[in-house]
């Protein structure tokens, strides 16, 4: 009998597993400016504007401006009835004219007086009362001319100027209306310079101090951003809405924006230029403390990583130990380990 053939082992080579990894799992090191910021949102309005209020009272006899009219320092806007005004100026004037001619004579008179007391020839009390007549006659000069004044200023009020350039916002008077010295005539406006007149949570607003840069979008102009400045911050919070007003001034060269447009913006509070950071998501720890993986060549690589700071509410972190142009695993990918080979696909 022929022997048996001895059994033949099989032997089966393990092949070694390449783990996938998505392009969007990644993350490449490059320095950047890390921003911590606190939103803000509110209402824009002008920076500077003036409620123009008549100082005279008259008749309207014209009004020159509209609403949307663009004026400039110094234009008349309105022009109130003069007639009376002029009278009265006419009037004041002639009484302290006919005052001056008396004070004239009286001066005279007082220096014939002195010069006949000093040849004992005028006896004290009539020196005394030519002296008093002189001085009630200038007192009485002096306050005519301050009425004189006084008129010459409600004629000039007669005519209502523009206290400013810029843009008729609104316009409460129409020619042939009587109106009283502080009534409201006209509202405007200049645009070049605008206020965001913002709000923060009381927390929030802790962090925000004047000269800190801003980030502004406004409603209706999508896709723009706005650069301001914190101008000021209000000390205590609105009773009832727990928020803190914040004044931030903004250029409006472009003349795009409004008075009334809603907006929303973000204060930098904390800024952090050529770092490196990594989202949290990508930290890992192990007993020899933090680290990241980063792709080798082919296979995965434990890079340790000293955790320096959380930016953006936490989800990046500032770190060192990172080099321009690694590219580090960003997903959590728990199954990843170091030293694992790995192929990189897109997605």
């Amino acid at each position: 009998l022929q022997p048996a053939p001895a059994p033949v082992e099989e032997t089966v080579e393990e092949t070694a597993v390449v783990k996938q990894i998505r392009r969007s799992e990644t993350t490449v090191m490059e320095p950047r400016t890390l921003r911590e910021t606190v939103k803000v949102t509110g209402t824009l309005v002008a920076a500077q504007q003036s409620e123009v209020a008549s100082q005279a009272s008259g008749r309207v006899m014209a009004v020159m401006a509209r609403p949307g009219d663009t004026v400039q320092e110094g234009d008349v806007l309105a022009q109130i009835d003069r007639a009376t005004l002029e009278l009265q100026l006419t009037q004041q004037r002639a009484t302290a004219d006919a005052t001056r001619a008396q004070l004239v004579s009286s001066q005279q008179q007082l220096e014939r007086t002195e010069e006949l007391a000093r040849q004992g020839l005028a006896s004290p009390s009539v020196l005394e009362q030519a002296r008093s007549s002189t001085a009630a006659l200038e007192a009485n000069l002096a306050a005519l001319e301050s009425g004189v004044a006084s008129a010459e200023l409600a004629l000039a009020n007669a005519t209502v100027k523009a206290p400013l350039t810029g843009i008729v916002a609104s316009r409460s008077v129409d020619p042939g209306q009587t109106i009283q010295a502080g009534s409201p005539l006209f509202n405007i406006v200049n645009l070049d310079q605008m206020e965001f007149q913002a709000a923060a949570s009381v927390n929030s607003s802790a962090r925000v101090t004047a000269g800190q840069a801003v980030t502004i979008s406004v409603t209706g102009l999508d896709g723009r951003e706005f650069a301001g400045e914190v101008s000021r911050v209000n000390p205590v919070a609105l009773s009832g809405t727990r928020t803190v007003p914040i004044y931030i001034a903004l250029d409006n060269e472009e003349s795009a924006l409004r008075g009334g447009m809603f907006a929303t913006g973000h204060i930098v509070v904390a800024e952090q230029a050529d770092a490196f950071a990594v989202p949290a998501s990508a930290l890992r720890e192990d007993a020899n403390g933090a680290f990241v993986l980063t792709l080798g060549d082919g296979t995965l690589t434990r890079q340790p990583i000293e955790p320096v700071r959380e930016w953006e509410r936490g989800s990046l972190v500032e770190v060192t130990g990172l080099s321009e142009g690694d590219v580090v695993v960003s997903a959590p990918l728990p199954d990843l380990e170091a030293g694992e080979a790995f192929t990189l696909v897109e997605g």
